[in-house]
């Protein structure tokens, strides 16, 4: 039986009068591309923030890797081994690629603030690894020739892969990529689909929030639909298509699969 990485039961989550969640849960097996979709206001976005400690929720269970962990912070989250991009670049803009990734890679560091303060042997030598691992990482996303170039000079699909970058050198047990095909041309999002594609067959999980129907039914292994702040349907890409509540509720018969 394969390894479940992320286990969500029984989430739920209201906004004032807005039951936004209602008894929602998942399970993503490790080395699975596993995708969350749904028409707007379904409350896949408020789902992905509770799995990332962006809201805490009302109610629910949560292990990741076989551990129990409670979403309160992002922070948290991150230590638990959850590594998230943003639907809205979140980059620091005036520091170079490498840096943007150096500054994530120092969530795994050791030397400490007195070692960094003092400039110590150890200090220097993790900086040359962190520098270096930044390199690499660079180099698996496709931008190692922009390592020197500030984050806002790139183009919007090399921030986009700036940004996977930087959520793969926190070393994460899970990487949750929030809608990253927005604002994409079709040439960025085949680009985009080879690069997740390539980051799974290295071993890594990813859970994926995205609007773009054919790419995530060309690209996950399962996905569950949310409408309405419940579940209406989970299974493969192909089992998805032919649903009948899902159909209704949000792809229309001209996506049913044949």
């Amino acid at each position: 039986m394969a390894e479940t990485v992320l286990n969500v039961v029984g989430a739920s989550k209201r906004f004032g009068g807005v039951q936004a969640l209602a008894d929602v849960g998942l399970r993503i097996e490790r080395g699975m591309v596993y995708g969350l979709i749904g028409p707007n206001g379904a409350g896949k976005t408020t789902l992905f923030n509770v799995i990332t400690g962006l809201y805490p929720p009302d109610a629910g269970s949560f292990e990741l890797a076989g551990r129990a962990y409670r979403p309160g912070a992002v922070h948290e989250v991150a230590r638990a081994g959850i590594a998230r991009t943003f639907q809205n670049i979140r980059l620091f803009a005036e520091m170079t690629a490498l840096e943007n990734v150096m500054v994530a890679r120092h969530a795994r560091t050791r030397s400490g603030v007195i070692g960094a303060v003092l400039r110590t042997a150890a200090f220097r030598r993790e900086e040359a690894a962190i520098a270096r691992r930044a390199h690499e990482l660079l180099d698996e996303v496709g931008i190692a020739h922009y390592a020197g170039a500030k984050a806002r000079t790139l183009s919007y699909g090399d921030q986009r892969r700036l940004e996977i970058a930087r959520a793969l050198a926190t070393e994460p047990t899970l990487i949750a990529l929030d809608e990253p095909a927005a604002g994409m041309n079709a040439t960025e999002k085949l680009v985009l689909r080879e690069l997740i594609e390539r980051i799974r067959g290295q071993g890594h999980t990813i859970l994926l929030i995205e609007h773009d129907v054919h790419l995530v039914m060309g690209l996950c292994d399962r996905v569950s639909v949310l409408d309405h702040g419940q579940c209406i349907a989970e299974g493969t890409p192909a089992e998805v298509q032919r649903h009948e509540a899902v159909i209704e509720a949000y792809l229309g018969a001209a996506h049913v699969a044949v």
